[in-house]
Parts: C-alpha cells; sequence; structure tokens
C-alpha cells in the first residue's frame, strides 16, 4: 500500500474531493516533486479554476456539509408552550431558529396555548405533533399530570421529547414532582431561583412586614414553584406574604397590580415572579403613587423591564437565559436522533443573574437576539475581566 503524505492528504480532504481517478493519483503524488508541491498544485488549481481563494473553497464545502456531521434527513421538531404569544419567548423562538438553521434543519413548529395556559390546547397541540410523525418534541409542563400520558404517547411511538421552562411543580421541599417520561429537562431551577429571590427581599426589606408577589397564574408549574420558594425563605422570618393573581394575559396584568397597590398602601415592598407581572411593575407603583416608596423587582429581560431598571423604578431583576430554552433542546434532539439514542440529553440549568441598575447598561446598549430585543444576527463583543454572576442556581 502507498504511503500518503500527511500534506497531501489533508489538501486532498480539505477540499472534500469525492473518491476516484484524480483523488487516487493525487494521494499517490503521481507526476508531483514532493508532497508539498501536489498539496500546494492541488489547492492552486482549484483555486484557478473557481475564481475563488483557496479559503472560500473551504468554507463552501463546510457551509454544505454542516461541519463534520453526516448528511441527515430534514428532521421537523415542534415546540409546546403555555403562552406562545408572550413576549419573554420571542428569544426562544430565535434560539431554536438559529439551532435549526445551524444544523440545516427546518425551524421547529411553535404553537400550545396563545395566553392562558391551558393544558388542554397544549396537549391537542402535542398529539398533533405526534399524529403529525414529529421527529422530536419540546414541551413546557406547567403541572404534574396533565402531561404524563401524552408525552408517554409520544415517547412509545419513538418520538423524543424533552422539556424547556417548565418541568412540572415541586413539593413543600423544593423536590420536583416531574410527571413526565421525558429525556431531560432545560430550564431554571426554578424552586431554588424563587429562594434567591426571597434572599434579595429580605435584604431589600430588613424589617419584616407584609410583601405583595404578583403571579400570573397561581399554581402552574412555570412560576408557583418561584413563590413557595421565595416562601420558604420569608415566611420563618416573620414576613407577610400576600400571592396575587395578575392572569395570563398582559392586558390584565398591570390592572390587576395597580388595583392591588391603591388598595394596600402598608406593603413593604412589590415583587413578581413572571416576565409579565414584572414588567408592569413600574407602571403600577407609579399609577399607585408609590414609586420610589417601596422596593420592587421581579424576573425576566424584557426590553421595559430594563429600561425600568435602569430608570431606578426597580430594584433588579433575574435572567434566566430564555434563548438558551429554545436552542439547547435543538441541539439535544438532533444528537439524540443522529446518535439513535446513545447519546442522552443531560437535565440543563439555564441558571440565574441578577441585573440592577449597575450591571443593565449592556443589556440596553446591545440589542439583541438574545433577549429578544432585535431580529438583528450579529456579533456582540464586549471588554473588561469576566466575572461569575453574583447569583446562580447551580448546586
Amino acid at each position: 500500500m502507498d504511503k500518503v503524505h500527511p500534506k497531501v492528504e489533508e489538501a486532498v480532504d480539505t477540499l472534500n474531493m469525492k473518491d476516484g481517478p484524480t483523488r487516487r493519483r493525487l494521494l499517490k503524488g503521481t507526476g508531483l516533486v514532493s508532497a508539498t508541491a501536489a498539496a500546494s498544485a492541488l489547492l492552486a488549481a482549484c483555486s484557478s479554476s473557481s475564481g475563488a481563494s483557496p479559503t472560500t473553497s473551504s468554507s463552501s464545502a463546510a457551509a454544505s456539509t454542516i461541519g463534520d456531521f453526516p448528511k441527515t434527513p430534514p428532521w421537523q421538531f415542534w415546540f409546546v408552550n403555555h403562552v406562545f404569544a408572550n413576549p419573554f419567548f420571542v428569544p426562544t423562538q430565535y434560539g431554536f431558529a438559529d439551532a435549526a438553521a445551524l444544523l440545516g434543519l427546518p425551524k421547529p413548529k411553535w404553537g400550545g396555548s396563545a395566553s392562558t395556559s391551558s393544558v388542554s390546547q397544549m396537549v391537542s397541540y402535542l398529539d398533533t405533533a405526534v399524529s403529525a410523525g414529529a421527529d422530536g418534541i419540546a414541551t413546557t409542563v406547567i403541572n404534574s399530570t396533565g402531561f404524563t400520558g401524552p408525552v408517554m404517547k409520544a415517547m412509545n411511538a419513538g418520538i423524543p421529547v424533552v422539556t424547556y421552562n417548565a418541568d412540572g411543580t415541586v413539593n413543600s421541599k423544593g423536590v420536583p414532582d416531574i410527571g413526565t417520561n421525558r429525556l431531560c429537562y432545560v430550564g431554571q431551577a426554578l424552586y431554588i431561583s424563587g429562594q434567591q429571590l426571597g434572599e434579595r427581599i429580605k435584604s431589600l426589606v430588613t424589617s419584616p412586614g407584609e410583601i405583595v408577589i404578583f403571579i400570573a397564574t397561581p399554581g402552574t408549574g412555570n412560576i408557583q414553584p418561584r413563590y413557595d420558594g421565595a416562601a420558604s425563605i420569608l415566611t420563618p422570618l416573620g414576613y407577610k406574604i400576600s400571592e396575587i393573581a395578575t392572569g395570563a394575559a398582559t392586558n390584565a396584568e398591570l390592572p390587576a397590580e395597580k388595583a392591588y397597590l391603591l388598595g394596600h398602601k402598608s406593603v413593604k415592598g412589590a415583587f413578581a415572579v413572571d416576565a409579565g407581572s414584572t414588567e408592569f411593575l413600574a407602571q403600577a407603583l407609579s399609577g399607585s403613587g408609590m414609586s420610589g416608596k417601596i422596593p420592587a423587582g421581579g424576573f425576566d429581560l424584557t426590553p421595559t423591564t430594563l429600561s425600568a431598571i435602569k430608570a431606578g423604578s426597580i430594584e433588579f431583576t433575574i435572567d434566566q437565559q430564555p434563548y438558551l430554552q429554545g436552542f439547547l433542546p435543538v441541539l439535544y434532539l438532533y444528537m439524540y436522533k443522529l446518535s439513535g439514542g446513545l447519546v442522552a440529553p443531560p437535565d440543563t440549568d439555564t441558571g440565574l443573574t441578577f441585573v440592577t441598575k449597575t450591571t443593565v447598561d449592556p443589556y440596553l446598549a446591545s440589542p439583541s437576539r438574545y433577549e429578544g430585543s432585535t431580529t438583528a444576527e450579529k456579533l456582540l463583543t464586549r471588554s473588561g475581566p469576566i466575572v461569575n454572576p453574583p447569583a446562580t442556581t447551580s448546586t
């Protein structure tokens, strides 16, 4: 067997040449003085014949093969959501679209319940995905029992299912009560994030008193664990916590918050455990004459919330990386399919970062798809030292 010089082999492979007489002749070095000359001649010949530089040729080959992965069918993934029209999930949609584009897959389908966290609507959409022969499903699980049968049906049909953003509920000790046979969960550790919220509230309201925590839909697995986590920190210390529902529809949240604050001027702090309820806190405080008089804060990075932090109207918000909650499930489903199930996806905590007035500027100065503040695909750069976030749900 003829020995192939590494430089020649590298040049041939770089150009992604298929097997044939030309490839075999070049690998043997026939008619060429040296291996280096063979490699140089090969690259130069390709460049001159195509009118492109070696870099361009290499890039084109790489783009056509999607990295080193083998060519796969156009797997169609489906995402099921409890409030798919809510602005919180805009970066999630960018995340799964970007991941699909990276892998050469069609954009995942998106649906479920538009704004009411209806389990029946979500299950109907999930069942539609199964009937359509989905190649993989990502779903939020907003209670412990409603998705057990539907997820099992999908898995029994050979359709991999992962959860994101919400994975059921947790018990009084913060232990997840999953109730579904999913492969993995991608999202924040919700109960622990609630405990971090409680610790931050304790630092802002130093003497026990009445605290209001607004919540869109009490009892649902995506946000109730946060309230429960906060209560586990504050209640033993003597704080009185009022859990006030604002509703899943965004147009109902501001009136609900304002009405409560107008009738409860003695509260020592106003907080929220979901994006919509947090987004309207500053307006509710202003409308009730309490702006600047009590601390406030909540969750997620909607533009309104970030602007309120910059203005000093609320003290903080908590980031849970919604972009990753769309991006990672696509990668995990892809690898599961690609490996025939040998690469099992891991549970992934997308973390917790407090954004305050001292750290909000980069978010406002750099609109991005990662926070859902722009559709533009662009490279963001940063300077200065990298420090760990002030809080994390990692254990």
